[in-house]
């Protein structure tokens, strides 16, 4: 029957199920499913019709369909770059307020003698606005709930601050020889980059 599904539990197979009593069961993506439509063992993440059930549980399951190609995350990164711009033009906006109703000197913050410290905490910053989106339920920055992008890890699973923080440190590495690590989201099935390979990431665009 179609909706024989067997489980693996304490290295013993159990069932049959049906399709529904599986999903009552409350799978992990990981745990190994004997599907009808397959006559083989695969984790549950590989098999096409529970990938409804996962979404609906908050779990994008990357795969090469739904993963986010070069364009999508570069539209992505100049939305985030555009609101990174306009919040530093609304902080000068301020200052320049600040100062005229205080008299107070702020215009060493843009200085040129602390340029390097500036941009250093321009990319920091940005480090870290990416690393606390992503670590949270939107899985994304701005520019990536715009565009529908989610990041996770190999399990579909929203990432901790721990990961997307390292993910975002490694784009350093990305972004060294010409940006070759970016490119290498055209050649990989998965649009992974270096920083995504390196931290064990996907980017999925969720699809309505």
């Amino acid at each position: 029957m179609i909706n024989n599904y067997y489980l693996i539990e304490n290295n013993e197979q159990v069932g049959p199920f049906s399709h529904t009593e599986l999903m009552e069961r409350g799978l992990s993506p990981a745990e190994m499913v004997l599907s009808p439509l397959t006559n083989e063992w695969n984790s549950a993440s590989n098999l096409p019709e529970l990938h409804e059930y996962f979404t609906l549980q908050g779990i994008y399951l990357p795969t090469n369909a739904n993963a986010a190609n070069f364009w999508w995350r570069l539209l992505a990164y100049i939305i985030d770059y555009v609101v990174i711009i306009l919040v530093v033009a609304a902080l000068a906006v301020f200052l320049g307020f600040f100062e005229a109703y205080t008299g107070a000197h702020t215009d060493m913050l843009f200085d040129d003698r602390n340029d390097f410290a500036f941009k250093l905490v321009l990319v920091i910053s940005f480090m870290l606005y990416h690393a606390i989106f992503e670590a949270t339920r939107a899985q994304g920055s701005i520019g990536k709930i715009i565009c529908q992008l989610k990041v996770v890890d190999m399990d579909g699973r929203r990432i901790s601050f721990r990961k997307a923080l390292g993910r975002n440190l490694a784009k350093i590495l990305s972004s060294i020889l010409c940006g070759i690590g970016y490119l290498l989201i055209f050649w990989n099935d998965r649009h992974q980059g270096l920083h995504d390979q390196m931290a064990k990431t996907y980017v999925i665009r969720k699809k309505n």
